[in-house]
């Protein structure tokens, strides 16, 4: 009987041999796993940031009583300022996009810095209680009404565009959706609008349309 376990048993070099394979597996299949997994959970929380500005979006609307947006009396930023105030959560407000609503600054996912000028401004920014920081500004055209720049986790990191920062624009129809050529184009956008809006590599616009395209997976 002793004989038959000894000559079925493991020796130590079979052993080390294993684990040196699975160690090897594990390091070419868990940075992947984990990087997957962090884009999974920005989605995530931008998809809670989409829909609770959806929902707030129509409450407003419904307590004007009004058929649309701008009758309701979202003409401006201060309105929508107050609407923000008002229908959401806000935890703190920032007289300027500055911390501790915002990050100093910002990255390209080709690692090229964000122009100052492209995410700072002297309008006011919010963090709602989930964390995400906000900052409204009333910009209207023949079919837009505004935009939001929206950090999904405040200042925390990596503070890159596509990735934790995102600008989505509100449409005269109330809908949300990427930027492109707000003169025309109504919300909802085709694929082909959403993809012209920029590139999500090196642009601040793009990366959500490509969201709404792929359904709500960060394929880019």
């Amino acid at each position: 009987m002793l004989a038959d376990v000894r000559r079925h048993a493991f020796t130590l070099a079979e052993v080390l041999v294993t684990l040196g394979i699975i160690g090897v597996v594990s390091a070419m299949t868990v940075p992947s796993l984990m990087q997957n997994y962090q884009r999974q959970s920005y989605v995530t929380q931008l998809h809670k940031v989409y829909n609770e500005l959806s929902q707030v979006l129509v409450r407003y609307q419904n307590d004007k009583n009004a058929v649309n947006l701008l009758e309701a009396g979202l003409t401006s930023t201060a309105a929508i300022q107050n609407m923000l105030t008002s229908y959401t959560k806000v935890i703190a407000t920032c007289d300027t996009v500055t911390s501790p609503c915002f990050a100093t600054s910002y990255k390209y996912q080709t690692g090229a810095a964000v122009g100052e000028g492209s995410y700072t401004a002297n309008v006011k920014g919010y963090v709602l209680a989930s964390g995400a920081a906000i900052r409204p500004s009333y910009s209207a055209t023949t079919t837009k009404l505004a935009n939001f720049m929206i950090d999904i986790n405040g200042p925390k990191g990596p503070n890159i565009a596509g990735r934790d920062l995102f600008f989505i624009y509100l449409y005269k129809n109330g809908l949300l959706d990427d930027g492109t050529d707000q003169t025309v184009n109504q919300a909802p956008l085709t694929k082909e609008q959403r993809e012209a809006a920029g590139t999500c590599q090196s642009s601040l616009t793009g990366c959500f349309g490509r969201l709404l395209n792929n359904n709500w997976e960060m394929t880019y």
